[in-house]
């Protein structure tokens, strides 16, 4: 089995969705692992990362329409607010969604579906510089 790891940095455009597949598929084909599973890790408490659609951008903006009323902004019963009125709401986001994915690598490309996305989900309203490691194991 062979292990191939590669970690760079992600800049974001502030809150919201950022198509990262093709960043990630660079590093699938960059190991030359035919076979295996690609593990993605963001290094943050404050962005996410998921797998959804990736035709119509509105499927991303009901999701932070939902995210929206699960941790909202500037909530007066929240005690962590030392960078702004993002920052706790942006903490519980990243706590309810996922900071690590896991994708099937097949013939040196991830195999995800026809219609599915991988995307860096930042939750602070400014822009932020993610780091990001890809881990590729397989044959």
């Amino acid at each position: 089995m062979a292990v191939y790891q590669d970690t760079f940095t992600q800049q974001t455009r502030g809150r919201g969705t950022l198509d990262i597949t093709s960043a990630v598929e660079h590093v699938v084909r960059a190991s030359g692992i035919t076979t295996g599973t690609c593990h993605v890790f963001q290094h943050h408490t404050s962005a996410s990362l998921l797998i959804t659609e990736n035709a119509d951008p509105d499927v991303r903006q009901d999701l932070e329409t939902l995210i929206q009323r699960v941790a909202p902004d500037a909530d007066s019963a929240y005690r962590h607010d030392m960078e702004g009125d993002d920052d706790m709401a942006a903490h519980a986001r990243a706590m309810f969604t996922h900071n690590d994915l896991t994708i099937p690598v097949g013939h040196g490309r991830l195999v995800l579906g026809t219609w599915q996305g991988i995307f860096l989900w930042e939750h602070r309203y400014a822009p932020h510089s993610r780091r990001l490691t890809i881990t590729i194991q397989g044959e």
